[in-house]
């Protein structure tokens, strides 16, 4: 049985000052819930309808009724499966490959979508900036389809961050360099910047290598979503 106060604290995980003050969060859905009993977080318990079946990898399974599960999830159509999970401590930073870092990116689905080929290209370090959405935001996560488990996410000062590193920094610009005339190294970093604004002026005097994808024919197209670029970069970097 689940007490009221319990489907209190699940639905004020919605909010990142609980999260941040519980050191939980949510994540719906059995497929990513399975993903994540597989990794390093660790389960506080797992909800589930009374028709759906067992998530496999988990003893603490509470079944609770469709009313219940309305109140603790963010879906219209809640599929049966919520999970709660404890927020790890990020991990160290990996210099030996490329890190993607993200300046002030907003959107929940840019930044699920960016973790997503995080994994899908193997790179394990994601760095973001202080303002940037927060990964364990239920819509970030519904995005990264369970990718959050395999990628190293971690939130700092980006001044403070890269007046430390001493691998070649690339910064993502309207008004770069040919991205596909490039020679990449075999590591570095890659910084994306703002939906709308692009990279800081104050994250641009780090940059020492400005970057573009080109623009072809005629498309008056102002620029790519950053998820989308995100994406056509990253597939280069792995190409070099």
């Amino acid at each position: 049985m689940v007490v009221k106060s319990e489907l209190k604290l699940i639905k004020s995980l919605h909010q990142k000052k609980y999260r941040n003050e519980h050191g939980l969060f949510i994540i719906e859905g059995k497929k990513a819930v399975e993903e994540l009993l597989r990794s390093k977080f660790k389960v506080f318990r797992i909800y589930v309808l009374e028709d759906v079946l067992p998530v496999k990898g988990v003893k603490d399974v509470a079944v609770i009724l469709p009313k219940e599960m309305n109140q603790i999830s963010s879906l219209k159509n809640p599929n049966g499966v919520v999970g709660v999970f404890y927020i790890p401590k990020a991990g160290a930073v990996d210099f030996s490959d490329w890190i993607i870092v993200l300046d002030d990116v907003r959107d929940p689905g840019n930044l699920g979508t960016i973790i997503r080929l995080c994994d899908w290209f193997g790179i394990p370090s994601l760095v973001c900036s202080e303002n940037t959405v927060d990964c364990y935001n239920p819509k970030v996560l519904q995005a990264t389809m369970g990718s959050i488990a395999r990628v190293n996410i971690s939130y700092t000062s980006l001044d403070l961050f890269l007046s430390e590193v001493s691998v070649p920094v690339y910064g993502s610009f309207m008004d770069g360099n040919n991205i596909y005339k490039e020679e990449l190294p075999e590591r570095g970093i890659l910084i994306m910047g703002n939906e709308g604004k692009g990279i800081s002026d104050r994250v641009k005097r780090k940059c020492e290598n400005r970057i573009t994808i080109p623009r072809y024919g005629k498309s008056e197209t102002e620029s790519l979503n950053v998820a989308t670029a995100a994406a056509i970069l990253m597939n280069e970097i792995r190409r070099a």
